[in-house]
C-alpha cells in the first residue's frame, strides 16, 4: 500500500472512531437523564447538517426535529435543509420569522432614526436570538406532545468558537454540543463519513443573516484559524488577526459576577 493510501486509511479510521464516540456520548447523556429527543435549527449548512446526522444516528430520526427559520433569507437555505431531512428521515418544520422580525423593527423605529450601518449588527444578532427562542419554544412543545424531554442542540464548531463568531443569547445558547472541539475541516470529514449531501457539506459557510460568507466577515480563512489553533506556522498578519479576534471575544465566554465578601 502506498504512503498516501495508508495515511488516508488511517485518517478514515480516526474519523470513524471520533464519529462513533460522539454518537455514544449523545446516547449516554440521554440515557443518564432519561431524555427523549432533540430540536435544532437547520440552516442548510455543513454544521447543522452534520449535527442532524449525528443525532439521527444516536437517537433515531423519529426523535429529531429540525427547524428552518427564514428571516429575509435565501430560498436555497430552505431547500438545502430539506435535502438533509430527506437524507436522514427526520421531521422538518418551518417557522417563518420574517413578520416577527419586521414587527420588532417597526417598534424600534419609534425610538428614532438610525442608519442601516448603525443597525446592521443589531439586526444580525436579533435574528439569531429570535431563532434560538423559537428552538426552545418548539423543544418545550414537543416535550409536551411526545411526553418526554426534548433538548436544543448547538451547531457551533471549534473555529467559530475560537474567534467568538457567535451571538450571545443566540446560537451560543443550547443544551448539548457535539462539534465544539472539531475544526471546520474535521466537521467536513465527519460529514463525509455520515454521507451528508455534498451540496450542503461543501457550501460556502455563512451566517445566513448578513449576506456575506463567514470568511468575508471575519477577514480570515477558516484554514488559517485552524492552523493557529493547532500551533502551525502562519504569517504574522494572519496570526495577529486571529489572535485579535480571539482576545476581543473572550468576554463572551465568561460572564463577570460580583462575589460578595463573607
Amino acid at each position: 500500500m502506498k504512503k498516501n493510501e495508508k495515511n488516508k486509511t488511517k485518517n478514515n479510521a480516526k474519523i470513524k472512531k471520533e464519529t462513533e464516540k460522539i454518537i455514544e456520548f449523545i446516547r449516554d447523556y440521554y440515557k443518564k437523564y432519561n431524555l427523549k429527543g432533540v430540536v435544532l435549527g437547520i440552516s442548510g449548512g455543513k454544521d447543522s447538517g452534520v449535527v442532524a446526522a449525528l443525532f439521527s444516528k444516536a437517537l433515531g430520526s423519529e426523535n429529531v426535529v429540525g427547524i428552518t427559520m427564514p428571516c429575509h433569507s435565501k430560498s436555497t437555505d430552505k431547500s438545502d435543509a430539506k435535502l438533509v431531512s430527506e437524507k436522514y428521515g427526520f421531521e422538518l418544520i418551518n417557522v417563518d420569522l420574517t413578520k416577527t422580525f419586521d414587527t420588532f423593527k417597526n417598534e424600534i423605529s419609534l425610538l428614532g432614526e438610525f442608519s442601516d450601518e448603525e443597525l446592521q449588527n443589531c439586526d444580525i444578532n436579533i435574528k439569531s436570538r429570535l431563532r434560538m427562542s423559537t428552538c426552545y419554544y418548539i423543544a418545550a412543545l414537543y416535550s409536551e406532545l411526545k411526553h418526554g424531554t426534548y433538548l436544543v442542540a448547538g451547531t457551533s464548531n471549534l473555529c467559530e468558537l475560537y474567534v467568538g463568531y457567535f451571538t450571545k443569547g443566540g446560537d451560543s445558547t443550547y443544551d448539548i454540543g457535539t462539534l465544539n472541539n472539531y475544526t471546520v475541516d474535521e466537521v467536513i470529514e465527519i460529514g463525509k463519513y455520515l454521507e451528508v449531501p455534498e451540496q450542503v457539506l461543501f457550501k460556502s459557510p455563512s451566517d445566513g443573516l448578513s449576506g456575506k460568507t463567514d470568511e468575508d466577515k471575519l477577514g480570515v480563512k477558516y484554514k488559517d484559524i485552524t492552523s493557529v489553533i493547532n500551533g502551525e506556522k502562519v504569517s504574522n498578519e494572519v496570526k495577529s488577526k486571529v489572535d485579535k479576534l480571539h482576545t476581543n471575544n473572550l468576554h463572551k465566554f465568561n460572564i463577570p459576577v460580583y462575589q460578595r465578601e463573607k
